[in-house]
């Protein structure tokens, strides 16, 4: 008898607990929703901005009635479960960074274009899937292969970002409408797969392991930015091997072995003649005039027989 009585008022102080905190995210939310503008048919109003950083949140399923919601930032708390914000159909930027994910898992959203969930230990991409989605940050996570990430679940992306995770390699990265690259801070020792990113313009691959550059190829047309800082690369040849790139312009190899080369801004110059930035500097006028009669004097006579 008594221990039903205990069991009653345990489950009675569940459901005070839980309505206290229902009402807490209901006071909390009445102070930082903002932004008043129509919803539906136009003849009604809502708040579609909630701003929820930093307030030690753990708990955020309350949030999936708020279906008018558009932005919502949930940084710097301690949630680790935002599958119920599947509900939030008018999403157009989540950011929930600085928590405690371990998952990037979320029903499609039809609007979302930014999601960031930086500084979580998210373990995989597995599950990311938003027909509009344009930038997403899932940089300083525990991943240690990319998987999912193809044109079918994100036809729209432009920007990713895994810098800061345990990446190995760069295969699986199906997506050619990306623009940006972020990759820098992993443990990468070769660069594949990458080939059929004809549209990507830049690409962050500083403080990896990379020696060699054989996957930076010719069918990545439109690079222009390459970070290769800090990697350990020692020959000039690996260098060289960019030239296939019609359109670079900016090269960064500082803290590489290659950079005590002798000569090496000229070299570097006489290898990949679309340059005009190596490192922080600009290449010079003079610079480019020593790099063309350098190579033409490395020229082969030609043969008159």
């Amino acid at each position: 008898m008594y221990e039903e009585d205990e069991e009653e008022d345990e489950q009675e102080d569940e459901k005070t607990a839980k309505g206290e905190l229902e009402a807490l995210v209901h006071d909390v939310l009445a102070e930082k929703v903002s932004l008043l503008c129509k919803i539906g048919s136009g003849l009604s109003h809502a708040y579609v901005k909630a701003d929820l950083q930093g307030l030690s949140l753990g708990e955020v399923s309350i949030l999936g009635a708020f279906v008018h919601i558009r932005y919502l930032d949930l940084s710097n708390n301690k949630i680790s479960d935002i599958s119920c914000l599947s509900s939030l159909s008018q999403l157009i930027v989540l950011k929930a960074d600085r928590n405690c994910l371990v998952t990037a898992q979320l029903a499609p959203l039809a609007y979302l274009q930014v999601l960031n969930l930086a500084h979580n230990k998210i373990t995989s991409s597995d599950g990311i899937c938003h027909p509009l989605l344009e930038h997403l940050d899932l940089s300083f996570n525990q991943i240690t292969e990319l998987s999912d990430l193809t044109a079918e679940n994100l036809p729209t992306l432009l920007t990713l970002d895994c810098h800061g995770n345990a990446l190995t390699h760069t295969r699986n990265i199906n997506i050619p409408t990306l623009h940006k690259l972020y990759l820098a801070s992993n443990q990468i020792n070769t660069v594949e797969g990458l080939g059929h990113l004809s549209q990507l313009t830049t690409i962050h691959l500083r403080e990896n392991q990379l020696k060699t550059l054989d996957g930076l190829t010719g069918n990545m047309s439109s690079l222009q930015y390459i970070n290769l800082r800090a990697n350990p690369i020692e020959d000039l040849k690996e260098v060289s091997k960019l030239h296939c790139l019609p359109f670079l312009r900016a090269l960064i190899l500082s803290e590489c072995p290659v950079c005590e080369t002798d000569e090496y801004r000229l070299e570097v110059l006489i290898a990949i003649r679309t340059l005009e930035r190596l490192d922080k500097d600009v290449y010079e006028h003079n610079e480019r005039q020593d790099a063309e009669e350098m190579a033409s004097q490395r020229q082969p006579p030609e043969d008159t027989t």
